[in-house]
């Protein structure tokens, strides 16, 4: 899995755990590229179980959150269990607000 300027990789255990750094803004401009790089992820061999850390997330829009779903989405078809790991403050509300806590792993 290749690092590219939205999205950066580290492959943690042999069991097939990635984690995907994202940070800065999540906005429309970013969407798309985040969307793609996270389901090509989650094509990968090597990836069972892929946690996008967001902890550096200043600012995530509808469009990007929509986005998070969609690459979420395409993870769960190919059997990659997806989930966001350490939400900043603005990514926990937004994914309060729209009722999406059980889609990501997070708690309501």
């Amino acid at each position: 899995m290749p690092n590219d300027a939205v999205v950066t990789y580290e492959q943690v255990d042999a069991d097939g755990l990635v984690v995907a750094s994202l940070c800065g803004d999540l906005d429309l401009d970013r969407a798309d590229a985040i969307r793609d790089s996270l389901a090509a992820a989650a094509t990968a061999e090597e990836c069972r179980y892929l946690h996008v850390d967001v902890a550096a997330v200043t600012f995530i829009d509808s469009y990007a959150l929509g986005a998070l779903v969609s690459a979420r989405n395409s993870a769960a078809s190919q059997g990659v269990t997806f989930t966001l790991a350490n939400p900043s403050r603005q990514v926990r509300k937004a994914v309060q607000v729209t009722g999406l806590s059980h889609v990501f792993g997070l708690p309501a």
